[in-house]
């Protein structure tokens, strides 16, 4: 894997210029708090759940990997979710084995019944029109992004899946991303359906974050105290144009 680059803004600045009172709570949309609209360059999507219709039963696959007692056991510990490719790496290689084969599964089941989600295509001609850079990051294996790429006719590039290393929620494949577009990664937001995975690696990079939450399930109590907190909330991807025409300077 080439050697990461480092955008000059990380080495300035931990977090996004803004007060500690504008920090937004969970499931609420902010306002911008700087009287300069920052500027936008590119968009990074996750796949799964984001750019895709949910079809994988995660909840099933966790069991069936962990073992019911061990899913419980860490659910416990990690409201945000489970990082099941995390747990697996610690294992021994017989296990590991075991453990690929029953998610790849459940992979090969879910492309199988693979859809595009509702407002994906016309955000995407959005960002063409506006000349805005779109890549994609996945935990899923290559061979889904692209049968993706080729099913519904929108590229993404880069698009990582997780062959790359190190893998969301690690800030390296964005980062990556950035370096291979020239950019730094506050004119970059990451666009995802997952707080554990695509706003905590949004978060660690730098970058603007946008949790995708079709249900509402993030504003349940459990997760009001998660590390990685997204800048703004959407409800369904036909929201982002209006908040990407809102809160940024879409500048290419």
């Amino acid at each position: 894997m080439p050697a990461l680059f480092i955008p000059r803004a990380l080495l300035f600045r931990t977090s996004h210029p803004r007060s500690f009172s504008s920090i937004p709570k969970m499931g609420s949309t902010i306002t911008s708090v700087s009287s300069v609209t920052p500027r936008l360059r590119g968009v990074v999507f996750d796949m799964d759940g984001t750019l895709t219709v949910p079809v994988i039963d995660f909840q099933a696959m966790y069991k069936k990997v962990l073992g019911q007692d061990m899913y419980e056991s860490i659910k416990l510990k990690s409201p945000s979710g489970i990082d099941i490719l995390h747990h697996i790496e610690t294992w021994d290689a017989g296990k590991q084995q075991t453990a690929y084969q029953i998610i790849a599964d459940f992979e090969r089941e879910g492309l199988e019944r693979l859809q595009i989600m509702p407002g994906a295509s016309e955000l995407c001609g959005f960002l063409d029109l506006r000349k805005i850079r779109r890549g994609l990051i996945t935990r899923n294996v290559k061979s889904a992004v692209d049968l993706f790429h080729q099913r519904f006719g929108i590229l993404f590039s880069p698009a990582l899946s997780r062959e790359f290393r190190p893998y969301k929620p690690d800030p390296g494949p964005l980062l990556h991303i950035c370096s291979t577009w020239e950019m730094e990664p506050n004119e970059v937001i990451m666009i995802g359906d997952s707080l554990k995975d695509d706003v905590a690696c949004g978060k660690r990079a730098g970058a603007f974050t946008c949790l995708l939450d079709e249900t509402g399930r993030y504003a349940a109590p459990e997760f009001a105290n998660v590390e990685h907190k997204p800048d703004y909330t959407v409800s369904s991807l036909a929201e982002v144009i209006s908040l990407l025409e809102t809160k940024f300077d879409l500048a290419p």
